[in-house]
């Protein structure tokens, strides 16, 4: 009881000391510019950390270019397409790094030249129509020549023409996990509906039509397996919520909806073990295989079991917060010679040899 009271009596005595010291700095500054207009000292101040900050993100900018400048404009695409994406990519990196550099550059100089001076006036525009004219046609320009490149890539990407004799292969997403269908020899997909799913003595997990034809000799995989310079045409279908079917090695994305049926085709220009080799795939792999022996070092430290050196595969990931297990979604790629190709999919059982 004493001590407690002991504690409030010094809180209090605490708290009588603070007021008083509040009350003596109060005083110190009676005679302070307490203006709330800002004068030549204080605009001198911003204007030069207005300059201060310019630097400050241009030595930044400069930093980062240095150590990681190869980065944006280096390509590591594996398909035919993703050359074109990447070129894309980078003009428009290079105009919005241009601008940028150019207006945070004037921005920040004007802030500080023109800064408040006692006994300086603005100069009042009313308006400026040629300044105003140049300022809108150059990004009109810009943007509209950047739409248009986009597009014609985009309607190059999206040209799926039958008669090239490509694979088809469906795509389909549940929460969380992937599955592949091959059209089989006929290189025609089967019909399927969710409400023919059925995961009995006789499973039937992608909602096949077991009366159709082409449902027969449709294969079904959990490993997507894609031979090197054939084009592949890929059927999406979702079976629950909106996914969204991402292959970053690819430059491919396409949603997968419930109740539609999306498509991609692309040709991929890189097998897995090509891509291996490069030299960016390899300083990544070394990356990560140094962060994962320092964790296993503290795993066997533990007493648990140490973590497997990484290997590169392209992968299919979902890129749509599709659920609380999103992060797990993924199925591996192989892309492999014809040859290759050719001898997986004859191990492979068909639906109709399943049935």
């Amino acid at each position: 009881m004493t001590t407690g009271l002991l504690t409030i009596i010094v809180l209090i005595l605490i708290a009588i000391a603070i007021w008083q010291l509040t009350k003596i700095f109060d005083l110190s500054q009676a005679k302070a510019d307490t203006s709330q207009v800002a004068n030549d000292k204080d605009n001198n101040i911003n204007g030069y950390l207005m300059m201060g900050f310019l630097m400050f993100i241009y030595i930044i900018t400069i930093v980062c270019f240095v150590k990681w400048g190869d980065l944006p404009l280096v390509s590591n695409s594996a398909s035919e397409h993703g050359d074109s994406v990447d070129t894309l990519m980078i003009i428009s990196m290079i105009l919005i790094f241009f601008v940028q550099t150019l207006t945070q550059g004037l921005l920040h100089y004007f802030a500080y030249k023109y800064r408040g001076k006692k006994g300086r006036k603005a100069l009042y525009y009313a308006d400026n129509d040629k300044l105003e004219f140049i300022w809108t046609i150059i990004p009109v320009i810009t943007l509209a020549g950047l739409i248009l490149y986009g597009l014609f890539t985009w309607n190059e990407i999206m040209d799926v023409n039958m008669d090239d004799d490509p694979i088809v292969v469906e795509l389909y997403a549940q929460q969380f996990n992937w599955k592949a269908r091959y059209a089989g020899e006929d290189n025609v997909l089967g019909k399927a509906n969710v409400r023919l799913i059925d995961l009995g003595d006789n499973p039937n997990i992608l909602g096949l039509d077991r009366e159709d034809k082409y449902a027969q000799d449709d294969v079904i995989t959990q490993v997507l397996h894609l031979p090197v310079g054939k084009k592949v045409v890929f059927k999406m279908r979702s079976q629950d919520v909106l996914h969204s079917a991402y292959m970053p090695h690819f430059r491919m994305q396409m949603n997968c909806v419930p109740g539609q049926t999306t498509e991609f085709a692309m040709k991929p220009s890189k097998t897995t073990e090509e891509m291996r080799e490069t030299p960016q795939i390899i300083n990544k792999v070394k990356r990560i295989n140094d962060i994962r022996a320092g964790k296993s070092q503290k795993l066997l430290a533990a007493g648990e079991e140490a973590l497997a050196p990484y290997e590169f595969d392209f992968l299919l990931l979902c890129n749509k917060i599709c659920g609380e297990s999103h992060y797990n979604m993924q199925m591996k790629v192989i892309v492999e010679s014809q040859e290759e190709y050719d001898a997986w999919i004859a191990e492979q059982a068909t639906f109709g040899a399943k049935k």
